[in-house]
C-alpha cells in the first residue's frame, strides 16, 4: 500500500528530529509527542511569527498563567458542565473511543448530525451500522459522557481539586481587572497566552493534529459592546475568505463561498468587525506558513457545534492529505460570558468605567415618601410600605394617583398625602459595563505539522522541505568543498562569524558536497554556503538556494548584511550575488 504524505513526513520527522511519539521505550502513550531539536525550533519560530503579526504589530500584550487551575475557575467558566464527549468502550480489549468520531469515520455521518445526537441515538446508530472496535473487532458497550479535562489535587491533601487547563483563556479572564489597570484602563485591548494545555482526549489517533498535551495560542481581545467597530478593518477589507456559511450547511451544502471581508461584514455573515479582521489576519498568517488560499476555508459553526461561550464561531480549516479538512484555529465572539461568570462566582466586579466625551444629561422623576404621614397611617407596617415604595416605578404611582386618587401597593392604599414627586436632573459622566471578547485561538502543534506537510516536496527523486525562510529551523549551512588544503579552517571561521551575527547555522564537512546539499534540502535549510578554492583567493563564497538549486557568488564580508535582508524578506535569493549557473 502506497504511503500517504503523513506517513512520509512522520518518517522524515522521526529520522531528522522534528517530532516522534513519546515514551516509545515503554510502548508509547497516544496523544503525546516529542518535538525534537529541529521541530522545537521550527515550532517556536511559528509562535514568534504569531507574536509579530498578532501582538507586536497591533500593540497587544502577552502574559503567562498557570497550567493548573482550581476547580472553581472551571465552574465559573462553564467548562465542568460543557467539556464532555460521548465515549464507548470495547467489551474485549477495553479500549475507549469517541463515539461521534466512530460514526463519522465508519458510518460516514457528518459532524453536524453526530454533534446533535443524544446517547440513546448514538447507541442506535452504532448498532444500525454494525460498528465494532476498530482495534480488535470486539463489541462496543453503552455510550456515556466523559469529562475531557485532567483532574488533579492541589497540595498534599485531596480536598483541593484542580484541573489542567483545556484552554489558556481563563487565566486572562481571571486576571482581567489587574491587567486592565496595568494598561491604563483602555479599550480595546488584547492579551495572549502561548503555552501548554491539557485535554484528556478519549482516542487521539491523528499524530500532532490531536494531542492530549499541546501548545495553545489564545488571544482574548476586549472591546466596548457599544463601540464594536474595528478601525483597522480597512487594512484587510479587500482580502477574500473562502467561507462555508451556516445557512448553506443547514441546506446540506458545504461548498465555500468566496467573499471579501468587506462583503462578509456588510451582509452580516460575520457579525463583529474585529472577528472579521482577525480572520483575515489568520488567512495571511497561514499563507505565510505555506498554505495557499484554495487550501484554506472558514467554516461557520452551527448552533449545537459552537462552544458553550460562543454566540458566533468560525473554524479556520486547511486541507491535509490524510484527513481532509482539519481545524487549525477558531474565532469566537465570547461576548461577556466569561467575565460575567467569574464576577458571579467570585463576587469581584469585572465591570469597567468609560468616560463619555460629552456628559449625558438625564431627567428622571423621583418619589420621596412623606415619613410622618406614612407612620401615622400604617404604624407598625411602615417598614413594609417603604420597602414596596422603593421597588415601584415613581411614574406608575403618580399616574394612578392622578387618575384614581389612590394606588394599591401590596394591599396598602397609598394616597397623595403619603408621597411627593420631584424631577431630578443628573449628569452621567460615563458608564459601567462588562467588556465583550473576540477570541482568535490557534493550535501551535497543528500549525507546525501543517507547515511541514505543505513544505514537503520531491524534486528529481530528492525530498525538499520548502519551508518559508523565516520558520526554517536551520537558516544556513556552511560547507567546505573538501576536507583539505585549509578549506575546513576557512569554513569554520565563516561559520563562527555567522553564529556571532545571530544566525542559526550548521557546519558539515562529512561526505560529498552533493550528499550534504541533499541533507540540508531535506530539513528545509534555505541557503548552503560553500567554501572552495576561490574563497582562499578572493574572499568570495558560493550560496546555493534550496528550492531552485541556483547558485550565486558573493563576498564573505557582505554576507551578514545580505543574509539579514534575505531572511527579513527585503531581498530574494538572486539579489545575494552574481549568478554562477544552475547546479545541484
Amino acid at each position: 500500500m502506497k504511503a500517504d504524505k503523513y506517513e512520509k513526513i512522520s518518517a522524515l520527522a522521526r529520522r531528522r528530529g522534528f517530532f516522534w511519539p513519546s515514551y516509545e521505550i515503554y510502548g508509547g502513550v497516544s496523544g503525546f509527542i516529542n518535538w525534537g531539536p529541529l521541530g522545537s525550533v521550527m515550532k517556536r519560530r511559528i509562535e514568534d511569527k504569531f507574536r509579530d503579526i498578532f501582538i507586536r504589530r497591533l500593540g497587544l500584550y502577552e502574559i503567562e498563567t498557570p497550567i493548573i487551575s482550581p476547580e472553581v475557575v472551571f465552574k465559573a467558566s462553564g467548562h465542568l458542565e460543557s467539556f464532555r464527549e460521548p465515549m464507548v468502550e470495547c467489551g474485549d480489549c477495553k479500549r475507549r473511543f469517541r463515539a461521534d468520531h466512530l460514526l463519522q469515520e465508519f458510518a460516514d455521518l457528518p459532524s453536524q448530525e453526530t454533534d446533535r445526537m443524544r446517547l440513546a441515538e448514538i447507541k442506535g446508530a452504532i448498532e444500525e451500522h454494525g460498528i465494532r472496535c476498530p482495534d480488535c473487532g470486539g463489541p462496543l458497550g453503552e455510550p456515556k459522557y466523559f469529562l475531557t479535562m485532567f483532574k488533579t489535587t492541589i497540595g498534599p491533601y485531596s480536598d483541593v481539586v484542580g484541573y489542567g487547563r483545556p484552554e489558556a483563556a481563563q487565566g486572562i479572564f481571571v486576571e482581567f481587572r489587574r491587567l486592565y489597570e496595568q494598561v491604563r484602563e483602555r479599550l480595546p485591548v488584547g492579551f495572549a497566552v502561548i503555552g501548554h494545555a491539557l485535554r484528556n482526549e478519549i482516542s487521539p489517533r491523528q499524530g500532532p493534529m490531536r494531542l492530549r498535551e499541546f501548545t495553545i495560542i489564545d488571544l482574548e481581545f476586549f472591546i466596548d459592546p457599544e463601540s464594536p467597530g474595528c478601525p483597522l478593518l480597512k487594512r484587510v477589507e479587500d482580502e477574500t475568505l473562502n467561507m462555508v456559511l451556516a445557512e448553506n450547511r443547514l441546506r446540506g451544502s458545504e461548498e465555500p463561498v468566496k467573499l471579501t471581508v468587506r462583503d462578509a461584514v456588510a451582509r452580516g455573515y460575520i457579525k463583529m468587525e474585529w472577528q472579521a479582521f482577525f480572520m483575515a489576519l489568520a488567512k495571511r498568517f497561514l499563507e505565510e506558513l505555506g498554505v495557499p488560499d484554495e487550501k484554506q476555508r472558514f467554516i461557520e459553526k452551527l448552533d449545537w457545534e459552537r462552544a458553550h461561550y460562543s454566540t458566533q464561531g468560525f473554524d479556520q480549516e486547511v486541507y491535509l492529505d490524510r484527513w481532509g479538512w482539519v481545524e487549525v484555529s477558531g474565532f469566537n465572539d465570547r461576548t461577556d460570558f466569561d467575565l460575567k461568570g467569574h464576577m458571579r462566582e467570585s463576587g469581584e466586579d469585572m465591570r469597567v468605567f468609560k468616560t463619555r466625551e460629552k456628559p449625558k444629561v438625564r431627567k428622571e422623576r423621583i418619589l420621596k415618601p412623606v415619613i410622618r404621614n406614612i407612620r401615622r397611617d400604617f404604624r407598625e407596617e411602615m417598614g413594609r410600605v417603604l420597602n414596596l415604595l422603593s421597588k415601584t416605578r415613581p411614574e406608575e404611582i403618580e399616574k394612578h394617583l392622578k387618575e384614581k386618587g389612590y394606588f394599591m401597593l401590596g394591599g396598602f392604599r397609598i394616597l397623595p398625602s403619603h408621597v411627593k414627586f420631584e424631577e431630578r436632573v443628573t449628569e452621567e459622566k460615563g458608564r459601567r459595563f462588562i467588556p465583550h471578547v473576540i477570541e482568535p485561538s490557534f493550535g501551535s502543534d497543528r500549525l507546525t505539522y501543517v507547515a511541514l506537510e505543505y513544505a514537503y516536496t520531491v524534486k528529481d527523486g530528492r525530498v525538499i522541505l520548502r519551508l518559508p525562510r523565516d520558520i526554517a529551523p536551520v537558516q544556513l549551512a556552511v560547507l567546505p568543498l573538501v576536507q583539505r588544503d585549509g578549506l575546513p579552517e576557512k569554513a569554520r571561521g565563516i561559520y563562527e562569524a555567522l553564529i556571532e551575527e545571530g544566525f542559526t547555522v550548521e557546519y558539515d564537512e562529512a561526505g560529498s558536497i552533493g550528499r550534504r546539499y541533499a541533507r540540508f534540502d531535506e530539513i528545509g535549510t534555505p541557503i548552503c554556503i560553500t567554501v572552495d578554492y576561490e574563497t582562499l583567493k578572493d574572499g568570495t563564497v558560493t550560496l546555493r538556494d534550496r528550492d531552485s538549486w541556483k547558485q550565486v557568488r558573493t563576498g564573505v564580508k557582505q554576507l551578514p548584511r545580505l543574509l539579514w535582508d534575505f531572511f527579513r524578506f527585503k531581498m530574494d535569493f538572486t539579489g545575494l550575488g552574481s549568478p554562477v549557473g544552475e547546479k545541484s
